[in-house]
């Protein structure tokens, strides 16, 4: 079970990222921590894309002295995926920053319990 481990070692670690940044998000309550677990697992999921699209003993994909065989070249696009995924993961992170500062300069706290009960207060007095 585990030799398979070591010829797969971008793959064990891209689901340990994913894990990691998955298990942030569901068990704290502070945004700042769930932003980061959240990055996290974006992270892990780059590098199971980018290590799915490398092939050994290929070359990148450009035609150098003719060679127009498909076979010899890796596949561009997990890696244009890879930095769509990232262009977008950096947009997402920086809307979530500003959120959470807004929700901190109404609510004066990052934890989300407290956010929650007192923004229910603050409807119950409307």
């Amino acid at each position: 079970m585990f030799e398979n481990l070591l010829f797969n070692y971008e793959e064990a670690a891209a689901i340990i990222l994913f894990g990691i940044g998955f298990t942030m998000l569901l068990f704290h309550q502070n945004l700042i921590k769930k932003l980061i677990g959240m990055n996290i697992m974006d992270t892990g999921v780059f590098l199971f894309l980018a290590s799915m699209g490398y092939i050994e003993g290929r070359k990148p994909p450009i035609i150098v002295d003719g060679v127009t065989d498909p076979a010899r070249y890796i596949n561009p696009v997990p890696a244009g995926l890879v930095l769509t995924g990232i262009v977008v993961s950096v947009s997402v992170t920086a809307v979530m920053l500003s959120l959470t500062i807004r929700l901190y300069k109404r609510y004066h706290t990052l934890n989300l319990d407290e956010i929650y009960t007192l923004s229910v207060h603050s409807m119950e007095d409307r």
